[in-house]
């Protein structure tokens, strides 16, 4: 049955950030870029407005014609434009930076996970529309660049980078292939939205204060990139702090409104069961300040230095002592960002 450019507006409107119009155009990869981004954060949604009808006209094309086409052009390359290969690097960052939020715990996590989700975030974008890409040369390509930054900040641009140029040269079209009904299309778009959200979700409800600073640590580094154009840096710390200030005109009517304050100082005051348990290892109260912190870790630490402390247990307890203190730490690490 053809589809409507009416019926697509009015799914691109009613539902459009998640992909709705995209799964009535039967374009799965590209739906399920916009439920994971929310419509290439809003970006891509509002440049669809007028693309909806080339969309349209690609899904109502004959499958035997394309079949021709691709037995006399078998060698034809899909085009490469700046738009893709822009989304395929901010997509890969993105992807990236989730995984850094919910999986950064596993020790391999440099290695193997960070490189596999940003190759996956690259090769989505590849995907969508007509074309797609190798994703086991893009992959390759992550695996071999992410230990080279390894621990980086940035680390995150580099490796996204690369992948996007290794599956811009190994683009080709999608193999025809038989149309599907709606329902299995739906059950493996929702997999493959838990599969991006649960750890996501995760990090972010279970480890809030972690999460508040590692996006201050990334804003920062970000910014610091441009400090040779002050009016430039300028301009994108206004862009990116934007949410924060509308979060406080609405507590307040001002950005520094006494009201948001005490919601952000909750927010990054809030102990977590790990830090509740590092006070208790470092015998401090919920309200140590910094210096209490590094006095009371001196003098653990030189109590229970296997070195000094003849004790069996002595190896275990300044271990645990010096993982307490470096948990402390990172939390009293002071912001960038007002």
């Amino acid at each position: 049955m053809p589809k409507s450019v009416m019926v697509a507006y009015a799914l691109w409107a009613l539902g459009g950030p998640l992909g709705l119009h995209h799964i009535y155009l039967q374009r799965d990869s590209h739906a399920l870029l916009w439920m994971v981004t929310l419509g290439g954060f809003g970006l891509g949604w509002v440049r669809e407005f007028i693309r909806i009808p080339s969309y349209v006209a690609e899904a109502n094309q004959d499958t035997e014609r394309l079949k021709k086409h691709y037995q006399h052009h078998p060698l034809a390359l899909p085009p490469a434009g700046p738009v893709r290969f822009t989304g395929q690097v901010c997509v890969g960052i993105y992807f990236g930076t989730m995984a850094l939020l919910g999986l950064n715990t596993f020790s391999f996590f440099y290695l193997l996970v960070l490189p596999l989700s940003v190759g996956a975030g690259v090769h989505l974008v590849s995907t969508v529309g007509q074309q797609t890409s190798d994703f086991k040369k893009t992959l390759t390509t992550c695996l071999i660049t992410s230990p080279i930054f390894y621990g980086s900040t940035l680390s995150l641009v580099p490796i996204s980078v690369a992948a996007s140029v290794t599956a811009s040269k190994n683009r080709k079209y999608k193999p025809i292939q038989p149309k599907q009904d709606l329902v299995p299309r739906l059950y493996y778009l929702g997999l493959a939205w838990l599969a991006f959200s649960a750890p996501v979700g995760y990090g972010i409800f279970h480890n809030t204060t972690a999460t508040l600073y590692f996006l201050s640590d990334c804003l920062s580094a970000l910014l610091d990139v441009f400090w040779f154009v002050p009016w430039l840096r300028n301009v994108l710390e206004y862009v990116l702090l934007m949410p924060y200030r509308i979060l406080c005109a609405l507590t307040g009517g001002g950005y520094y409104d006494e009201v948001w304050r005490r919601v952000l100082e909750i927010l990054l005051k809030e102990y977590t069961e790990k830090e509740r348990e590092a006070l208790k290892i470092l015998s401090l109260k919920g309200e140590a300040t910094l210096e209490e912190i590094s006095r009371s870790y001196r003098e653990l630490a030189k109590t229970w230095h296997p070195d000094h402390n003849p004790n069996k247990e002595a190896e275990a307890m300044f271990v645990k002592i010096h993982e307490a203190y470096q948990l402390l730490l990172r939390r009293h690490k002071p912001h960038r960002f007002r």
